[in-house]
C-alpha cells in the first residue's frame, strides 16, 4: 500500500485543525492597545497548541518518511493519532477562554498525553510492519525521550488539579524538548540520502 495517500490526508487535517485553531482568535471588542489584554490567555493558548501542533507535523513527516510501506493497521493507528490532535483546537479555545482554569488544563494535558500515547502506537505499528531491524527502529531505539515526556504529561495532569501554572510550565518544557525534530530519526534520513 502507497503511504502517499497517508502523508496527503494527514496534513489536511493538521492544517484544518490549525485553521479551526485560528478561527477561534476574537477581534478584540474596543480599538485600544489595552483591548488586546483581554486576549492574553486566549492568545498564549494559541500559540501554545500551534507549537505542539507544528511539533506532531514535523515528526509525523519523519515518521511517515522512514516507514517503507503502510497497511491497514497504520491507517487506523494514524487515524487515533489525528482524533487525539483534532481535540487540541477545542481543548485550547476551553483552557484560553477560561483563564487557565484547572479543569481546562487539566483536559488539555489529557489531550497531550493522549496525543503522545498514539503516537507512539503509531510508531511501533510503523516497526511491527517493517521490523525490528528496520530503519525506525534502530533511530528510536528505547524512546527516552518519548518515555520522559509521557511522564512528564502525566504528573503535569496530576499537579493541575493543585496548581495549573506549573501543569502549564510543564506543557512547555514538553514542547521545547520536541521543538526541533526528531533527530534520532531526522539524521538517519540525511545518512541514507548520502548514499
Amino acid at each position: 500500500m502507497n503511504k502517499t495517500r497517508l502523508e496527503a490526508f494527514s496534513d489536511g487535517v493538521l492544517a484544518i485543525i490549525i485553521t479551526i485553531m485560528v478561527l477561534e482568535l476574537k477581534v478584540p471588542e474596543g480599538e485600544h492597545f489595552s483591548d488586546l489584554l483581554t486576549l492574553f490567555p486566549v492568545f498564549i493558548s494559541y500559540v501554545l497548541s500551534f507549537i505542539y501542533v507544528g511539533i506532531y507535523w514535523n515528526n509525523h513527516h519523519h515518521l511517515l518518511h522512514s516507514a517503507t510501506r503502510v497497511n491497514g493497521r497504520i491507517l487506523w493507528a494514524n487515524l487515533h493519532l489525528l482524533f487525539w490532535l483534532s481535540l487540541i483546537p477545542a481543548s485550547t479555545a476551553w483552557m484560553g477562554e477560561h483563564d487557565f482554569a484547572k479543569a481546562t488544563v487539566t483536559v488539555y494535558g489529557i489531550v497531550l498525553f493522549m496525543s503522545a500515547i498514539a503516537f507512539v502506537i503509531l510508531q511501533t505499528t510503523i516497526i511491527c510492519l517493517d521490523g525490528e531491524k528496520s530503519f525506525l527502529a534502530e533511530a528510536v531505539g528505547k524512546d527516552m525521550k518519548g518515555k520522559f515526556s509521557q511522564g512528564l504529561y502525566l504528573s503535569a495532569i496530576v499537579i493541575s488539579f493543585f496548581n495549573q501554572w506549573i501543569s502549564l510550565i510543564i506543557y512547555l518544557i514538553v514542547a521545547l524538548m520536541w521543538l526541533v525534530p526528531d533527530t534520532r530519526i531526522e539524521k538517519r534520513i540525511l545518512n541514507s540520502e548520502k548514499k
